[in-house]
Parts: structure tokens; C-alpha cells; sequence
């Protein structure tokens, strides 16, 4: 999944995007309001953790303008009030879920994880192609009963390609996947991924690269 976080508390903020991207998620992160419409604007996200007290634009009105333009993206809002008014007000703006603060981290992987399954792009827990089974909800992936030993860009690579159930994946779709926006247009991280990948699958070989367009499983 793409996740972007809206959070104005810079710590808290880049510890939950540090803690997401250790699920081999792909997440960006915005301080305020303003900037968190703007990523929303120009990149596709499955979820949106939006801290409700933003500044510049608040996160209510951040909830309104994303609900109200329709969208793939689930919205878990983030209050640090956990009155049932607030969840109330919360929900009917439109937000899917709501989570108060101080939160057990464990417990925002899976709130996160089932709004994911209720996106415009069903994610669902098991994936399967080619002997390769992926059980997403524990980060497990294998082959023909075999273990698979991937580090965290190569597992989210692996997903999107299972996912795709064997269409065409471009490069582009694969950096925006599976990294995030700071990763270089022209870098090599793909073809390098890539590589290891293939190793770690083991013959006979399933990843097809189509020259000039991308990858398929």
C-alpha cells in the first residue's frame, strides 16, 4: 500500500511513517494540511492517517474536500480526544475509521490493514501466483512450501507484482508502489530490486521483463 501521513507533530510523524515502512508499505509524510492536500493531489494513496488539529488547512476540512472529490483513498482520522462526540463528528465527516491518541502502535498497522481491504483496490490477505503465496497480514512470503527471506522493498515489489496478477507493471507504477516521493525518477533501485529478487525466487524463473515497459509474474 501507499500510505500518506498528516501529522503537524514532526517526532510522532516520523515514527509512524519509520514504524509503516517497516511493513514494506510506501509513505510519505505532511505537517500540515496544506501540504497534505497537495500530495493528494498528484499521488495515489490507499490510506490517509490525518491527524485531526492540523494547521493551515484543519483536518476536517481536509476530510471534507477528500470525501467530497470521491477517491480510493480510506481515511483513518487522529484525535487526541477520545470522546464519543469526537468519533461521532469524526465519522459523519467522512472519515472510515478513528483512532485516539496515545494509540498502541500495533493496533494502527491493523486499522490500516483493514481499511486497505476496503479500498477502491481490494488488498486481499493472501495472494498466490506461479507457487508463490504471500500472506500479507503477516509479512510472509513463500515458494512451492519454501520460505522466502526478503528484505522490505523486495517484499513490497513481490506484492505489487502479485497483485497484479499478471499484467504489465511499469517501473513508474513500481516506484510509486513501492518506495516514495523522494525517490529518485532515475534511479536504479528497481532494476537492482529486481535482481535480487529473481535471486531469492529461485528457478525456474516467473518475473518476465518486457524491454521499455516493465515487469509481469
Amino acid at each position: 500500500m501507499r500510505i500518506l501521513v498528516a501529522e503537524d507533530e514532526r517526532f510522532l510523524a516520523d515514527l509512524v511513517a519509520d514504524g509503516l515502512r517497516a511493513q514494506a508499505w510506501a509513505v510519505d509524510v505532511a505537517h500540515d494540511g496544506a501540504a497534505a492536500l497537495e500530495r493528494l493531489a498528484v499521488n495515489d494513496y490507499d490510506v490517509l492517517v490525518l491527524d485531526r488539529d492540523l494547521p493551515r488547512v484543519h483536518g476536517d476540512d481536509v476530510c471534507r474536500r477528500v470525501t467530497g472529490r470521491g477517491g480510493p483513498v480510506r481515511i483513518l482520522m487522529l484525535t487526541a480526544s477520545g470522546e464519543l462526540h469526537d468519533r461521532v463528528g469524526g465519522l459523519n465527516l467522512g472519515a472510515d475509521d478513528y483512532l485516539a491518541k496515545p494509540f498502541a502502535f500495533e493496533e494502527l498497522v491493523a486499522r490500516i490493514r483493514a481499511l486497505g481491504r476496503r479500498s477502491g483496490r481490494p488488498l486481499p490477505p493472501t495472494l498466490r501466483r506461479h507457487g508463490i503465496t504471500m500472506d500479507t497480514a503477516v509479512r510472509e512470503a513463500s515458494r512451492d512450501g519454501r520460505p522466502l527471506r526478503l528484505a522490505l522493498k523486495e517484499y513490497a515489489v513481490l506484492e505489487v507484482l502479485l497483485r497484479a496478477e499478471g499484467a504489465l507493471v511499469s517501473t513508474e507504477e513500481l516506484l510509486e508502489r513501492a518506495w516514495d516521493e523522494h525517490i529518485d525518477p532515475f534511479t536504479t533501485a528497481v532494476k537492482v530490486t529486481m535482481s535480487k529478487l529473481r535471486h531469492k525466487l529461485g528457478d525456474p524463473p516467473v518475473i518476465v521483463t518486457v524491454p521499455g515497459s516493465g515487469y509481469r509474474l
